[in-house]
Order: structure tokens, then C-alpha cells, then sequence
């Protein structure tokens, strides 16, 4: 289950004691800002896309969405989302679980810098009814990001 790559992931910073399981599902971005009592923003969204390198992964803040222009400017690509059928095969979570930890090999990760405005963020942990909380050195670490970049623009609404 992902929920244990996560975690296993977690623990080699020490960090697998501060998962936060939930008896209901944290999935959205809403739902999870509602079981933390904290802003949606502070949600850190993994999104999982298609590039011709393979599928990669970019973690947002819950009010962000991709900006088409910008994400085509650093990958060369129209923004592909991996299909729901195919997101736990290619990344090894299930969706509303997807995150940057225990996953699959060769899935590259990315942080968006609208992360940045926050001290802690709150991304999920493997599953639809988990998250953790990081600093963001802390999201740095564990994530083993390849790098920050700008790809995002606000949501509306």
C-alpha cells in the first residue's frame, strides 16, 4: 500500500511520527484544510503530469493552479495530467494520496514557489485520509526535489 512506502520514505528523516491519519477522506484540497483547521493554501497539491521523460510530479499551494504558458516554457510541453487509472501504476499512490514520497522510481519531483510564501505546508501522505506537515526545508529533504520553479497562477474562485 502507499500509505507504508510513504511512511517507510518518512522515516528516513525521522519524520513518520508527525503523519496525520484521518478517519474521513482529506483528498481535496478543501477537505483537507478542513480536517487541519488551516487555510487551503497552505495545502501542498501533488500534481502528477506526462512528459516525454516520463511522469513527474509538481507540488503547488492549494489556491494555485498550472499556467499552461509557463509550464510549456520549462518543459516543452502542453501540461498532460496523468489519467486517473494510470496515476497509481505510474507514481505509486492513489489519487487523492499523491505525494512526493516512496515514490515510484524514475518520477521526478518539482515545488512550485507559490509554496514559498508559507512557513509549514501540509501535503498528503500516501493515502486520501493522510497529510504531514513540513517546513519547507523539511518539504526540500524529504521530497528529494529536482528543483523550484514557476508554473503556477492563481485559481479562481
Amino acid at each position: 500500500m502507499s500509505i507504508e512506502r510513504a511512511r517507510a520514505h518518512i522515516a528516513k528523516f525521522g519524520m513518520e511520527d508527525r503523519i496525520q491519519l484521518f478517519e474521513e477522506s482529506s483528498a481535496t484540497v478543501l477537505l483537507a484544510a478542513e480536517r487541519l483547521g488551516v487555510e487551503p493554501a497552505r495545502i501542498a497539491k501533488t500534481l502528477s503530469f506526462l512528459t516525454e521523460d516520463g511522469p513527474i510530479l509538481i507540488l503547488t499551494a492549494g489556491d494555485m493552479k498550472i499556467d499552461n504558458p509557463k509550464y510549456k516554457a520549462i518543459f516543452h510541453t502542453k501540461a498532460k495530467m496523468v489519467p486517473r487509472d494510470q496515476v497509481e501504476p505510474l507514481i505509486g499512490h492513489e489519487v487523492g494520496g499523491v505525494c512526493p514520497f516512496g515514490v515510484r522510481e524514475g518520477v521526478k519531483v518539482y515545488l512550485d514557489e507559490s509554496l514559498k510564501r508559507f512557513s509549514t505546508v501540509f501535503p498528503a501522505a500516501g493515502t486520501p485520509e493522510s497529510a504531514i506537515e513540513l517546513s519547507i526545508p523539511e518539504l526540500e529533504q524529504v521530497s528529494g526535489y529536482e528543483r523550484w520553479i514557476d508554473v503556477c497562477k492563481a485559481a479562481e474562485g
